[in-house]
């Protein structure tokens, strides 16, 4: 008998156990639904939950395919001087007028507008621009993942000419030597200016023959393994539009699964993006200094920095530069798209928010230059190893990510490991912008 009881009064309370863990996290959840002030739509769990969703939003692939390039190309360290003018006189006011009324009134970028309904169309054209912009944002997505997959090798298949995409034009770059068709070329044009010359009598018509013949040999235009990887594996470029070419299965399913983890990150609003954004957010700034430190200790990355940072004061008369600096704080800071109203709409009225205006932009720019300095420490070394001069690598968008970094990459010991870290960074990069687009 004494068992048996024993027995029953632990499963009962076993069973009170459970209904008071059940019960706390009810309340903890209904907690976290009282706390916030906006019962319809909700607010952010945290204050960093913003901070960082707003971080992981303004710094996004422009800061390490635009920026340092426009820097270098601007005038170095002198370039800095309108970029940071355009900073304080135009992106923070910007970032605090969209934020303080996204704040204020807790809508979205067109309901917004119920303040003004004759700047109604504003909101509607936010919407549309960031909807087209994430169209082409997953695309970026969709190769960097295909990169990412295809950088789990012991050999990097963008390192050398010895794949099936590769064609006579491969060439690493700095080879002198030309590939094995152009000496067949070559060889077979020689030996047809022989017979010319045997033919001809007048030395001026051979000689044009020979210069004709020369000229054509020169006209071979090399690739390095990167751009083939980049043209004729990944892109798959056809002759022209009329030449739709055929499905891309890999590239499929890297679409389909770019679209299914913004799906997740946003499958419970703000209150699973503000979560998510605590590594993809910072991820990227750990394997920026890994990349800085590791590129700055290499031979020739002290030439990469000169060209990045040393200024060219006679670069700042020139309007161009002046407007290429606006054009940037403004694509930088993402203002005028529709984002950063979206996330200010989901703040308790009382936060601080132009604390965050200004700590937002200035960390955004901040990370702009120390992305350059990862950047051009790497490409000087490359331009160090292949004998290049340095305006011929140098370059920036697409071309920088996928074929002028991932090339440098090979260079360096161990380089699956390097070609990992620097994708997974690209990703989380563009992570971040598109789940707040999207």
């Amino acid at each position: 008998m004494s068992g048996s009881y024993s027995t029953q009064n632990t499963d009962e309370g076993c069973e009170k156990v459970k209904h008071i863990e059940s019960q706390t996290r009810l309340s903890s959840s209904t907690n976290s639904m009282e706390s916030d002030e906006n019962k319809v739509r909700g607010n952010w769990t945290g204050r960093f939950d913003f901070l960082l969703s707003c971080i992981g939003y303004a710094v996004g692939l422009g800061n390490i395919w635009r920026f340092p390039y426009l820097c270098y190309r601007n005038g170095g360290g002198a370039f800095l001087i309108p970029y940071l003018t355009f900073l304080i006189l135009c992106g923070m006011p910007l970032v605090f007028l969209e934020m303080s009324y996204g704040q204020f009134a807790n809508l979205s970028p067109i309901t917004v507008w119920k303040m003004s309904p004759f700047f109604k169309g504003i909101g509607y054209g936010m919407v549309i621009i960031s909807g087209m912009v994430c169209i082409y944002y997953n695309i970026i997505l969709t190769w960097t993942l295909y990169y990412l997959f295809n950088s789990f090798r012991s050999v990097l298949p963008w390192g050398n000419c010895n794949n099936d995409w590769n064609d006579e034009r491969c060439a690493l770059r700095g080879e002198q030597n030309t590939s094995n068709a152009t000496n067949i070329n070559v060889s077979v044009l020689s030996n047809t200016t022989t017979t010319v010359y045997r033919h001809l009598e007048s030395s001026t018509i051979a000689t044009n023959v020979s210069t004709m013949i020369g000229n054509a040999s020169a006209k071979v235009l090399k690739q390095t393994p990167s751009e083939q990887y980049w043209q004729k594996n990944v892109l798959q470029l056809t002759s022209g539009i009329e030449e739709m070419g055929e499905l891309r299965l890999e590239l499929s399913l890297c679409l389909l699964l770019a679209w299914v983890v913004v799906f997740m990150c946003l499958a419970k609003g703000v209150k699973s993006s503000g979560k998510v954004v605590y590594v993809t957010a910072t991820f990227p700034y750990l394997v920026l200094i890994i990349l800085v430190v590791r590129g700055v200790t290499l031979p020739g990355s002290a030439n990469g920095i000169y060209h990045y940072l040393v200024p060219k004061w006679e670069k700042l008369g020139q309007f161009k530069v002046w407007g290429e600096a606006a054009t940037q704080i403004f694509y930088s800071v993402g203002a005028a798209w529709g984002g950063l109203i979206t996330m200010a709409s989901y703040n308790k009225f009382n936060n601080n928010v132009l604390r965050d205006a200004i700590v937002i932009p200035i960390i955004n720019c901040g990370t702009s230059i120390f992305a350059g300095l990862a950047i051009f420490s790497i490409i000087g070394f490359m331009a160090h190893e292949t004998g290049v001069d340095f305006d011929k690598v140098v370059n920036q968008g697409p071309g920088l990510i996928f074929v002028v970094y991932p090339e440098a990459i090979t260079k360096l010991p161990i380089s699956p490991l390097w070609a990992v870290l620097f994708f997974l960074m690209i990703f989380t990069l563009g992570l971040d912008s598109q789940v707040t687009i999207t």
